[in-house]
């Protein structure tokens, strides 16, 4: 019993520190969908589309769990970079993000990763929206 109690002890600020760096990267998505302009055309909910994009940028981001030391890594990676166009110094930043990837050749990867997450969302509720229409429309 004193062992599980100090394990989870020693465990609890990890798992507040991953929390933390989760909810950043879901907060930096939930405000980039709301700025995105095909979500206010096509009249998608921004909160619904964050989950999307979130949901299938977990399944092709480093790591194998949600706690797992590479995808805590990578959910501050990529808050970082959806933040980039806010940087003081757009420059330097590019240059952190380089390294912190590992390469500008990985920078690149997350950022398809992300830019193809989006239009795979795109792609599934909109096709989501069709039946709906079709339904309305006498055909």
């Amino acid at each position: 019993m004193y062992m599980k109690k100090k394990l989870l002890v020693l465990l609890f600020p990890l798992l507040l520190v991953a929390c933390a760096d989760k909810q950043q990267y879901e907060e930096v998505v939930l405000e980039e969908m709301k700025k995105e302009q095909d979500v206010k055309d096509y009249k998608i909910d921004p909160a619904y589309m964050a989950k999307c994009v979130i949901d299938t940028t977990y399944q092709r981001m480093p790591g194998f769990f949600a706690f797992d030391p590479d995808r805590l890594q990578a959910y501050r990676n990529y808050s970082k970079m959806l933040k980039m166009s806010l940087a003081q110094d757009p420059q330097k930043t590019l240059e952190e993000l380089r390294k912190d990837f590992g390469s500008p050749q990985e920078l690149a990867k997350a950022h398809s990763v992300y830019t193809e997450s989006i239009m795979d969302c795109y792609t599934a509720i909109l096709h989501e929206k069709d039946p709906e229409d079709q339904a309305k429309t006498p055909g």
